[in-house]
């Protein structure tokens, strides 16, 4: 199924949540919805679903306009953060749910609901809990449940809201790789929120990262990494170093020192962003960036060196691969940037 989303916007008490937001899911993707609280990520997954209706737009389905389409007849799973499982019933009772209310004419065989729920136990990997009741599961194990009542009425799209922000870090880990592989394996069209830039870049085929109910960039994981458009989604996406400078005629400087950078189109006053993979220590030369190491710290088979600028002392931090010469605290190093982007200041 795709989703096609024309210029949705919506407000609350004359706070703007949406603001004109026109997106596409195409058939069969996993599309990450990524942004900090008050984005307006949680308000357009569920106008998606049918559960909120927007002040103007549309939202389409395979072309049909469902706009005003109520959630029950969206043909959708909806998982939430916490569960939403109900806890006088059984594990099987809860899988079940979405069948055994539908209209009797709709509604499957007692026999065929069963069956139902069996597969999708085996699915979910928890094939012997069918018995148990959702206070009798670990937090995964409850998410897991989530998911198989959310697939059980054969959905064409599967929205999950914040899916395991009510996880430790660890079982986080592996619902993710789980999440991606039943993703693949039932061929579905899933839309999912997060806050957590690590999930979106692992699970996602494509990122929307949203900021005050608009849309910053769409793109792959790597061309959201990569190549932010805006200073924004460097910002939010990976961790950046900002440092204040002025292009003029194309050159960058920094505190009025020239500094080897590409000034992209931008003319005046500007912000710097680089990654802190984006750099390396040198023996110096023009265009370089002088600093002084605070902090050295291991990392990852390598080394974080977290610094201060000379000139108009800003933080700065860079990783360092394995095998290369490690500065110490106290030390006056030169920095080449490697890769940069200049953004319009703030």
């Amino acid at each position: 199924m795709s989703i096609v989303v024309e210029d949705l916007s919506k407000r609350f008490s004359g706070f703007a949540a949406l603001n004109g937001v026109s997106l596409e899911a195409r058939p069969k993707e996993f599309l990450a919805l990524l942004g900090p609280s008050g984005s307006g990520k949680t308000t357009l997954l569920r106008m998606i679903a049918g559960l909120d209706f927007p002040d103007s737009g549309r939202v389409l389905f395979d072309g049909a306009d469902m706009t005003d389409t109520p959630a029950a007849e969206r043909r959708i799973g909806f998982v939430f953060q916490n569960y939403a499982l109900f806890r006088h019933m059984t594990v099987a009772d809860n899988i079940a749910f979405g069948l055994t209310v539908r209209k009797r004419r709709e509604r499957p065989a007692k026999a065929d609901i069963v069956r139902r729920v069996v597969e999708l136990l085996d699915l979910i990997q928890l094939p012997d809990i069918g018995g148990r009741f959702p206070a009798q599961l670990s937090g995964g194990q409850r998410q897991r449940v989530a998911l198989a009542r959310a697939l059980a009425v054969e959905p064409q799209l599967l929205l999950l809201d914040e899916p395991f922000g009510a996880l430790d870090a660890q079982v986080r880990k592996d619902l993710r790789r789980w999440l991606r592989h039943l993703h693949e394996k039932m061929g579905l069209t899933s839309v999912f929120v997060t806050h957590d830039q690590e999930e979106a870049l692992e699970l996602a085929d494509r990122v929307v990262v949203m900021s005050q109910g608009k849309i910053e960039q769409v793109g792959t994981p790597a061309e959201v990494y990569d190549s932010p458009a805006t200073a924004f989604v460097s910002q939010f996406v990976g961790e950046t170093n900002r440092l204040p400078v002025t292009v003029s005629g194309g050159r960058v400087s920094y505190a009025g020192k020239p500094l080897s950078a590409d000034a992209g189109g931008i003319e005046g006053v500007g912000d710097l962003h680089f990654r802190p993979h984006q750099a390396e220590i040198v023996n110096g030369g023009d265009g370089t960036l002088a600093i002084r190491i605070d902090v050295v710290r291991p990392r990852g088979g390598g080394w974080r060196v977290e610094g201060t600028t000379l000139d108009d002392p800003r933080a700065v931090e860079i990783d360092l691969g394995a095998g290369r010469q490690v500065p110490r605290a106290g030390d006056d190093v030169a920095l080449r940037i490697t890769a940069s982007r200049v953004y319009p200041a703030a």
